[in-house]
């Protein structure tokens, strides 16, 4: 009787969908894993003086981080279908907790690499954005791509809030407290994760918003292995040229993003005789306006081409990052507040086009697809960082590394072109799922 009066249309109507409570809380562990891991840009220069270390040197350790963050996604998609979201999202914040909490022992470099490197980066990748995918699908029917941009807004959030202070405290007390906020913060973060999540609307004696109770059928729960099921998920994708395509084009997002402006901006604009508050400063506004742009991208994904988005996501960033060099100096000007405007609504704008994208092309597999395909945004970022800290330790300037990252953005709207959708998606991506037979999920609703 009680789950009958939990599935009435008209009780549901009059409170709150426990999907929104779900959504906001993988919204603050995403808001938490994009500021842990974003606080390294903040806190290069800091080390640099600390320990003498070379701007490579530290590279490498942040390019394990990124590296990490993506390829651990996946796997990450995999184990929250087999094990839940609960249990792998509180895994991931203590390990963060550990690397960021571990970090202010460090006394050499290669220590650098396995609390920065390995911990926070295994850490944050498994609440990456396969999370908000996970979230989107479960939990919704109606709205799949605008609740994919919220989510994914949180990620700028994160940025936003928590790099500021770290600066600050980095600058003013030492990278040390810092280091020991993120622990805190990611700590503070596990009770709301263990209390609010659950892995289906099941779990709450209801279903997905948007689903009409009379009809839905839940899909089948994952069984077997989660490496099996993640390394399926590779070997069916790779057959498929959408899925090189895709990637490729992710690979150069995350170049363009997470590996370049995430990472250098501050030490370029320190460059520049900019302090690194100011820089971290700007570096959060990218985040004000990603949020905006993220939460319109998804509503926008809801009613045009994901693939015409796409073009235009990054022929708009490719012009950013070939003036940036001009932009930049010693101070705040308004060309320079320009670009983190345009830069901002940009930044992650491409994410919920080309998640929408691998459910339509990939179905009941588009999870675990898109894990891979985020997999290669973060194999971008980490050689991008790596990379363009080299090129600031062989010209003594970034200059190189903005303009590569230019033209790389006009390799990325040709790719996103080439995508191929097999079949017509239709406009009412996010209908209920009725029809479809029980164990699936409708590869259309997206």
């Amino acid at each position: 009787m009680s789950r009958t009066t939990s599935a009435d249309p008209t009780r549901r109507s009059r409170r709150v969908h426990p999907a929104f409570w779900v959504a906001a809380v993988a919204g603050l562990a995403l808001f938490s894993a994009a500021g842990f891991r974003a606080a390294p840009g903040a806190l290069m220069v800091p080390l640099q003086q600390d320990f003498a270390w070379s701007t490579s040197v530290i590279s490498l350790a942040v390019s394990v981080n990124l590296l990490l963050y993506g390829l651990v996604s996946p796997f990450a998609a995999a184990l929250m279908e087999r094990f839940g979201i609960r249990r792998v999202v509180a895994t991931a914040l203590a390990l963060v907790a550990l690397g960021a909490g571990g970090s202010v022992v460090m006394t050499a470099s290669w220590q650098l690499v396995i609390f920065w490197g390995i911990l926070i980066g295994a850490g944050t990748g498994s609440m990456a954005l396969v999370l908000a995918s996970t979230i989107a699908d479960r939990w919704f029917v109606r709205r799949r791509g605008l609740v994919m941009g919220v989510l994914t807004a949180g990620s700028a959030a994160g940025q936003l809030v928590l790099l500021p202070p770290v600066a600050a405290l980095a600058e003013n007390v030492g990278w040390r407290p810092a280091s020991l906020v993120i622990a805190a913060v990611a700590l503070a973060a596990v009770p709301l994760v263990v209390l609010v999540i659950r892995d289906y609307p099941a779990d709450r004696g209801t279903v997905p918003y948007g689903a009409d109770p009379a009809t839905y059928q839940a899909p089948a729960r994952a069984t077997g292995g989660a490496l099996q099921r993640a390394l399926g998920g590779l070997a069916y994708a790779v057959r498929q040229r959408a899925f090189w395509a895709l990637a490729l084009a992710f690979a150069i997002c995350g170049a363009t993003t997470n590996g370049l402006i995430g990472i250098h901006f501050i030490p370029s604009a320190h460059d520049h005789g900019m302090p690194a508050p100011t820089a971290a400063g700007l570096l959060a506004a990218v985040g004000v306006f990603d949020i905006v742009g993220t939460i319109a991208s998804g509503w926008l994904t809801d009613r045009f081409d994901p693939r015409k988005l796409l073009v235009a996501y990054y022929a708009f960033r490719g012009v950013g990052l070939l003036v940036l060099p001009s932009l930049l100096s010693d101070s705040i000007h308004p060309s320079i507040v320009v670009f983190v405007v345009i830069y901002g609504l940009d930044w992650v704008a491409t994410v919920p086009p080309t998640e929408r994208l691998c459910r339509d092309i990939f179905g009941d597999r588009g999870t675990i697809v898109f894990g891979w395909v985020f997999a290669a945004h973060q194999i971008g970022a980490a050689l991008a960082a790596f990379g363009a800290g080299l090129i600031r330790d062989s010209f003594g300037t970034y200059a190189y590394a903005w303009w590569g990252g230019a033209a790389l953005c006009g390799i990325a709207a040709v790719l996103s072109v080439a995508v191929r959708v097999r079949r017509r998606v239709p406009r009412e991506a996010y209908a209920p799922v009725s029809r479809a037979a029980p164990g699936e999920s409708a590869p259309s609703a997206g």
